[in-house]
């Protein structure tokens, strides 16, 4: 088995699109629309891995942003090396986004650093 795909919800489909495609290298498809449920997605492939679809509808609301919920709490990016996780930190610093976690062993011996996307989802970024 393995994971062909992980959905999130989004209230920025357009800006989450971007936001991925410019900072993670993904690739978007050709946006879904089912105007008879309002929906709209796009599903983003990866150089490897499992790809992602964003979804959106009008009338959702925002989460509460807490990792201390069941369910996924965030998504992580191997950049290959610490000096790739030091540089995309950091870049993503000067362009606004916020770093919920600077660049850092963890007991788990991982090198990362945590950012947040538009929506607020904890993307960590690993070596």
């Amino acid at each position: 088995m393995k994971i062909e795909h992980i959905a999130i919800w989004t209230l920025h489909l357009e800006e989450m699109k971007t936001f991925y495609e410019t900072y993670f290298s993904a690739k978007a498809g050709k946006q879904y629309h089912n105007p008879n449920k309002q929906f709209r997605s796009y599903f983003l492939s990866f150089d490897e891995g499992p790809r992602m679809e964003l979804m959106h509808r009008p009338g959702m609301s925002q989460n509460s942003g807490s990792t201390d919920l069941t369910g996924i709490t965030h998504l992580a990016f191997s950049g290959g090396s610490r000096a790739a996780v030091d540089q995309l930190t950091e870049k993503l610093r000067r362009e606004g986004y916020v770093v919920a976690g600077e660049p850092r062993v963890t007991g788990d011996g991982y090198y990362e650093s945590v950012i947040l996307d538009p929506d607020g989802n904890h993307i960590e970024i690993t070596e």
